[in-house]
């Protein structure tokens, strides 16, 4: 089959989006599948032999005059497209997945009249351009990670202010994506919790949204025993997104015994941000080590063993990767009972805890439990593994996406054509 893999934003350490690119190539091409994945900048790291095919941006969001004018040529910024992008980022909004879109469209005619793509899979940009293609007669199937609504929820509930909330909803290409979705060929998502969430924000049934579970690299993420314990507990991830829970995870360490020490893996922790703040208000900077800085993937994996058990104290996960990676690294797991995170932990209790959503109390009484028994940690870490090797691998995943897309293809080939 030949695959067209859309990201637009495609690098690895700009979360799990990139993550989920790099390893559905790797296992299409090592299928026999022939795929290219078509990327806006931050680019991915392909393996050799998928081409690669850029759509550029001047990436001027979040930039101060006068960083966001190009060094090499100031007067790329007069294209009309870049205008638009300048323009609307100075209000907030975030342009990237309207103008990926926008110019892969402009570019589709060559890249398929070339490449003669059975399928469009787009890594959740929902753009307009997307709709374009369809009408060139090209099926398009997305994935909606989550909903990007339960973001903007996640930021208003910290805080409601009306200036907030207007900047929010400016950020987040919401009307977009509403219209789009319901117009593909298919959505995809990657949870049960994401596949109701879907229903509930884009109107999509349930029925219509086929799920399929991420993967874990087991052979990459796995237990490092020559690495020493620094910490009892981790937590990997954004601090500052809002729903990650960060501030109920460093209530609970507060309510613990003293001797309990927690690390945070994070590479862009800011001074004046959640973290720090909460480090104060709690008075257990003391307690908490911070690694403030971008890992290699083989740094990020020492890491996890640099601790006895992974906190996952987030809201919502569309999958969980912290979670996953963890426990295919051997660390039991106590993660709040929010999004998909069940589904990826496991209910029965063998390979962590599951507490309530923004309830630091009960976060800490598991954390204590998991702690109290080394043994019993240490039997739970080795059946998470077992759990994350058997359930949650890319070679599944990418060959149960591939059904999706054949079905799909069946589906559009019995399409009346319009007149």
């Amino acid at each position: 089959m030949r695959i067209a893999l859309l990201t637009y934003r495609g690098n690895m350490y700009c979360g799990g989006q990139g993550i989920y690119a790099a390893y559905l190539a790797r296992e299409w091409k090592r299928a026999g599948h022939d795929v290219h994945v078509i990327a806006g900048p931050p680019l991915p790291e392909v393996e050799p032999g998928i081409p690669l095919h850029v759509m550029p941006n001047e990436n001027v969001f979040g930039q101060e005059h006068p960083d966001w004018l190009p060094r090499e040529d100031p007067f790329a910024l007069l294209k009309p497209l870049s205008l638009w992008e300048l323009g609307v980022s100075r209000f907030g909004v975030f342009p990237e997945m309207q103008t990926f879109g926008i110019r892969l469209l402009q570019r589709w005619r060559q890249l398929q009249n070339r490449h003669r793509f059975d399928v469009v899979f787009d890594n959740q940009s929902l753009s307009w351009g997307l709709l374009g293609i369809r009408a060139a007669g090209v099926p398009v199937v997305s994935v909606i990670h989550h909903p990007l609504h339960i973001d903007r929820e996640a930021d208003f509930a910290i805080d409601p202010s009306l200036v907030k909330k207007i900047k929010r909803t400016l950020y987040f290409p919401l009307l977009m994506q509403q219209i789009v979705a319901p117009r593909l060929d298919k959505i995809v998502t990657v949870s049960e919790a994401s596949r109701r969430e879907i229903e509930r924000y884009f109107g999509i049934p349930e029925k219509r949204v086929a799920v399929v579970y991420n993967g874990t690299d087991t052979e990459l993420f796995r237990p490092a025993p020559w690495v020493e314990k620094q910490a009892d507990l981790l937590f990997v991830g954004r601090t500052e997104d809002r729903k990650k829970g960060v501030g109920t995870l460093l209530e609970a360490i507060s309510l613990l015994p003293e001797h309990v020490t927690l690390k945070i893996v994070d590479g862009r922790i800011p001074d004046d941000g959640l973290v720090m703040r909460y480090l104060r208000r709690h008075r257990i900077e003391h307690r908490v080590k911070l690694v403030r800085r971008m890992l290699e993937i083989d740094e990020l994996v020492e890491q996890y063993s640099t601790a006895r058990v992974a906190v996952v104290p987030s809201f919502f996960e569309g999958f969980g990767f912290p979670a996953s990676e963890a426990m295919a690294c051997g660390l039991p797991v106590v993660a709040n009972a929010a999004g998909a995170l069940p589904e990826v932990v496991g209910t029965d209790g063998s390979t962590g805890r599951l507490v309530p959503p923004r309830d630091p109390r009960a976060m800490a009484e598991a954390i204590a439990d998991v702690l109290s028994d080394p043994v019993r940690t240490q039997a739970m870490g080795l059946a998470a593994r077992e759990r994350i090797r058997h359930v949650f691998q890319w070679k599944t995943a990418a060959a149960e996406l591939v059904e999706v897309f054949r079905e799909t293809l069946h589906a559009a080939h019995r399409r009346p054509r319009a007149a």
